[in-house]
């Protein structure tokens, strides 16, 4: 009896590690509180001392909400976003390159994909724009929390 249950035991267990998948249109962002519904700017950030995964609709949000945490040089961070191109492959946010000028669920503009090219940007480049920028307009609006604005 022990041994058929397991299985439904080892699907309840949180994940610790790596990427997971995101409930399209039913997940919200971990800053704005907005719904997560397109899968070519979503982005995941796993971190601090319980290994907790926040998920974001835009790269930018992720950028600002990892800011705002103690532990954000921390180099056991895993961070991911998803590839602009497919869609469905999650990448090493921090290996990947940023296409800017995009029209993004919060306006930062970037979308990410793993080759570089001529328009592209490497993360450090990316992550300076949107921190420079600070929180968008349809970001403060949705907003939870104070230490954002």
């Amino acid at each position: 009896m022990l041994l058929a249950g397991a299985p439904l035991l080892a699907a309840c267990k949180p994940q610790n590690e790596g990427p997971e998948d995101i409930r399209w249109g039913r997940e919200t962002c971990a800053i704005c509180g907005m719904i997560i519904s397109d899968p070519h700017y979503a982005a995941e950030i796993r971190g601090g001392t319980d290994k907790h995964l926040s998920k974001f609709d835009d790269i930018g949000d992720a950028i600002i909400w990892l800011e705002a945490q103690d532990w954000k040089d921390d180099p056991a961070i895993e961070f991911w976003v998803r590839d602009y191109d497919t869609g469905t492959k999650w990448l090493d946010a921090r290996k990947v390159f940023y296409r800017g000028g995009m029209v993004t669920p919060m306006d930062y503009g970037f979308a990410a994909v793993e080759l570089p090219a001529s328009d592209t940007v490497g993360y450090d480049d990316m992550r300076i724009a949107v921190i420079k920028h600070g929180l968008t307009l349809g970001c403060l609006q949705g907003a939870e929390y104070e230490q954002y604005r």
